[in-house]
Order: structure tokens, then sequence, then C-alpha cells
């Protein structure tokens, strides 16, 4: 389930409100063990989701980068690279 969450801080451009509520919700569900909440736990679900999302929102604008940001593409290229070579045959 928290595969999807990836690294937001110091990227050019810059993570969006989209990328971050995404990470949000991947982690909400990962603490509820549920990939979507019955309709008892529907809005205590998605009040989480906001919570972790502002948080979340709040510590990447906060912290201060000692690097230069990094590019996106090549730091896809280089993933995808990485699973290339984990998933190859033979």
């Amino acid at each position: 389930m928290c595969r999807n969450i990836r690294t937001l801080f110091n990227f050019a451009p810059p993570a969006t409100d989209d990328e971050v509520r995404a990470a949000a919700l991947q982690f909400v569900r990962k603490l509820a063990g549920k990939r979507t909440p019955s309709r008892a736990n529907e809005q205590v679900f998605e009040a989480a989701i906001e919570e972790v999302f502002a948080a979340s929102r709040r510590l990447i604008d906060g912290l201060v980068p000692t690097t230069p940001p990094k590019d996106r593409e090549v730091e896809a290229a280089k993933a995808r690279e990485r699973s290339r070579l984990r998933f190859r045959r033979g």
C-alpha cells in the first residue's frame, strides 16, 4: 500500500497539493488497514486525510533545502532503471 508514497521535498518543480494529498491518502489507508472505509468510518477517514495533508504541506513548505533541487525526470529515469534491474528476467 505505501509503495506509492514518494519523497516530495526538494524537487523542481515543487510537489503539488494533489501529490501531497495522494501521499496523505496512502498513509491513512496504511494506518487504517483499509483501502476504503465503511460508511460508519467515512467521515473520520476523510478528516484524517485532510489533517495529514495539512501537516505534510506545512512540513514540505517549512523545510529548508541544503542541496539543489532534484530534477523529477532524472529521478524518474533512475527509478525506472532500478526497477528494470530488479525485475529483469534471466
